[in-house]
């Protein structure tokens, strides 16, 4: 058990404002890497018409992008409790960048899946360590920190649905992966630089996370230990469950009546209005 111990006014202010201000920074880099799963719906037609590649085809590099950015957090979060989150998100800064520069320039599906991987371990990376740093700096508040940072996820997306739209319809989707690809991945790197974990001052006086006059953790759980848990694996399956549903309607790419053959019918000029419409529920379905 973790028990609080006195300190003086002036450094309990001090830390407050610090774990404040390191929350703050993993939302901003959280917000900076969602285009890379929530965003990737608006390219895979333009992809499509560019290259004549299949529907299908195109969206194995959503898979792989998946299953990179999930199934290795574990790992980046151990290197994250080695090293730091600092060097993890300065690194997952040039990875992210390095990803939407080489779908840009992707003119095999080969190459577009390498830009997958390199994304999936780039956004893997910056939510292990901008999630895990945030639960350490509020060991007595994780519900919120973890929901403020995940947050950041959704909000980074909706706020940028329309600037990508745009900006495919105006300069091509080549140019829109670049140019957003670099903004992103810079601002990830240059805010990882202020990213700290806590140091002995702030764990030594941190309070016992308590309901009532009932002590809600005691100790700290080893990874293995957590393994061994009954509530780690219903959550994991609960998650699991949530994510499926939510991440095929992310995938679903826009259709439009340009990708149907033959004339196109006096109805047609109905879709570039449901196009809009489906830009807007974008933009609510991230902000959610």
């Amino acid at each position: 058990m973790t028990e609080a111990v006195s300190i003086s006014a002036e450094n309990a202010t001090a830390l407050r404002f610090g774990r404040w201000w390191q929350l703050s920074l993993g939302v901003v880099c959280m917000s900076m890497i969602a285009n890379l799963q929530y965003g990737w719906t608006l390219f895979v037609n333009p992809i499509h018409d560019a290259h004549g590649w299949s529907l299908s085809s195109i969206q194995v590099a959503f898979t792989i992008f998946v299953l990179v950015e999930t199934w290795l957090v574990p790992v980046e979060g151990y290197l994250v409790d080695r090293i730091g989150p600092r060097y993890v998100g300065v690194a997952a800064g040039i990875l992210v960048a390095l990803a939407w520069v080489i779908n840009s320039m992707a003119d095999s599906l080969a190459m577009l899946y390498l830009g997958a991987v390199v994304g999936g371990i780039g956004a893997g990376a910056v939510y292990g360590a901008c999630v895990g740093n945030a639960l350490k700096w509020f060991p007595d508040r994780r519900g919120l920190a973890a929901g403020i940072t995940a947050m950041g996820f959704g909000a980074g997306s909706a706020l940028t649905v329309f600037p990508i739209a745009n900006m495919i319809k105006a300069s091509g989707y080549e140019t829109t992966f670049f140019k957003f690809g670099i903004a992103q991945g810079a601002v990830v790197f240059v805010v990882a630089w202020f990213l700290r974990a806590p140091d002995l001052a702030f764990t030594t006086s941190r309070a016992t996370p308590m309901i009532g006059t009932k002590t809600v953790r005691g100790r700290e759980h080893t990874p293995i230990e957590m393994l061994r848990t009954p509530a780690f694996w219903v959550m994991f399956i609960m998650f699991v469950l949530t994510a499926t549903g939510g991440l095929i309607a992310t995938a679903s790419p826009h259709h439009t009546s340009a990708e149907r053959p033959g004339p196109r019918s006096p109805h047609d000029r109905q879709h570039g209005a449901a196009g809009r419409l489906r830009t807007i529920a974008d933009v609510v379905d991230r902000s959610a």
